[in-house]
């Protein structure tokens, strides 16, 4: 297969970004829809499968339970119990316990609003840490996941590349030696993009590639498997 058509053979077999998936719309910056997605963010970065984290996500959705001051309204226990019914029962009293800690400083800092905290963050790496800072949840995966998505609306979310990505794009050699690899998936995207869709969306399918697949060495029923160097590799043999 030709390079430029990877993109599109990664989007149309895995999809694409997660924010899609859930049928939030970051095409531009409504304060409302990021948050939105910073929750599912955090959702999605627990030890839960993903599948799990947006059943949960649908549930806060479907009891309008979106935004910083509902979040707090809902108090613990009816959090805990939509944690409950997402599937989220192994870590829903912790996670009801760090959702009321991370709106109650987004509220008192940032007025509840994940755009002012962009605004106020000074490099990328500032805005990592001022995410971080929230309450006492939020660790990198979870700031990869929200910013990652963010990629092309916030000018500072210049998130690293999940691992998974850069196994992902290992495998189907698309990371040239002495090449930034960031700098080398833009190009591929630049050369192969797919209509209704952004490097977001690229960098999404990826990560899904990676997860579901490259992580576990499943080359069999990989979506990729015919064109992936990988191929005829041995699970055992791979390091």
């Amino acid at each position: 297969m030709k390079r430029p058509l990877l993109p599109k053979r990664l989007i149309d077999s895995l999809g694409g970004g997660f924010s899609r998936e859930l049928g939030i719309d970051l095409s531009s910056a409504d304060p409302g829809r990021i948050f939105r997605w910073f929750l599912a963010s955090k959702l999605m970065g627990a030890r839960i499968s993903t599948k799990n984290a947006l059943k949960t996500y649908k549930e806060f959705e479907a009891r309008g339970v979106v935004t910083p001051e509902k979040v707090r309204r809902a108090g613990w226990d009816g959090l805990v119990e939509i944690l409950d019914v997402g599937g989220y029962r192994r870590y829903d009293f912790s996670t009801a316990t760090k959702l009321l800690a991370i709106v109650g400083d987004l509220i008192k800092s940032y007025g509840g609003d994940l755009s002012v905290l962009h605004k106020k963050a000074d490099t990328p790496r500032d805005l990592e840490e001022r995410l971080k800072s929230l309450g006492t949840g939020i660790g990198d995966v979870t700031v990869n996941i929200f910013l990652r998505e963010l990629r092309t609306v916030w000018p500072k979310a210049r998130p690293a590349l999940s691992p998974l990505v850069l196994l992902a794009a290992r495998d189907l050699s698309l990371l040239p030696p002495r090449e930034e690899p960031i700098e080398a998936l833009e190009r591929c995207w630049a050369a192969g993009k797919v209509p209704g869709y952004d490097f977001r969306d690229f960098e999404a399918a990826l990560l899904r590639l990676g997860k579901d697949y490259c992580r576990k060495a499943r080359c069999g029923p990989c979506p990729m498997g015919e064109v992936c160097p990988w191929r005829r590799t041995s699970a055992a043999s791979r390091k």
